[in-house]
């Protein structure tokens, strides 16, 4: 999903971290499970029905590839943004059960694509679901910025700054999709896929200006 932040310590033994993220881990986990309900055949079918079942599952599978993949990328940077954390605050908390709520209702909008991705309504709410939950990460990073790098020319504090670069080059491409998608769904889907490059600019160019900087 994103480049990785190296934190400056790790603080998993702190108490409250360490429950929020236990909790963090068996929410994901449960999501993701819950996301393969949906792909499933009926038993008994004869060769005919069998094959046209197979074909209907196609559709599926492929919604809980794609949400499955998105999911381990957002556990992975949710993780290393709580590990990173000093202290638990109260604002820290809510955000944190803020994103681990949208995370939890993932599996409504993954079913739906996976059967009506054809209507708008659908894309634009998996869209906005997965922006939503990158926003989160993003505020989380920026509200806990100073408490985590004291030092915003240390080489760590700039790749926390690119990854939230990255969180907001997410939301904005999953934001232009919603839009997008009462124009033309699939190409609302496939504007998806310039997450990719847009992950790589902007690592390429924060990058460039933290070389610039410590020049």
């Amino acid at each position: 999903m994103t480049d990785p932040v190296k934190p400056a310590h790790l603080h998993t033994r702190e108490p409250g971290a360490a429950r929020l993220i236990a909790l963090s881990d068996g929410i994901y986990a449960i999501a993701m499970t819950l996301l393969v309900i949906n792909v499933a055949i009926p038993a008994h079918l004869d060769d005919a029905a069998f094959h046209k079942a197979l074909a209907e599952a196609l559709p599926k599978v492929g919604a809980f590839a794609l949400s499955f993949a998105l999911l381990a990328g957002l556990w992975r940077d949710h993780r290393r943004i709580l590990t990173a954390l000093p202290t638990e605050t109260a604002a820290v908390t809510r955000l944190v059960l803020l994103g681990l709520g949208l995370v939890a209702l993932l599996p409504f909008p993954t079913a739906l694509l996976a059967q009506y991705a054809s209507q708008p309504e659908t894309v634009a709410l998996y869209a906005g679901a997965m922006a939503a939950i990158h926003a989160v990460h993003a505020i989380l990073l920026l509200l806990t910025q100073r408490q985590v790098h004291p030092s915003p020319a240390s080489t760590a504090a700039v790749a926390r700054h690119r990854f939230t670069a990255q969180l907001g080059a997410s939301v904005l491409i999953l934001g232009l999709s919603i839009p997008l998608a009462f124009i033309n769904t699939a190409a609302a889907m496939w504007f998806w896929l310039t997450l990719i490059p847009a992950h790589y600019v902007v690592a390429h160019h924060t990058r460039r200006l933290g070389s610039q900087g410590r020049a």
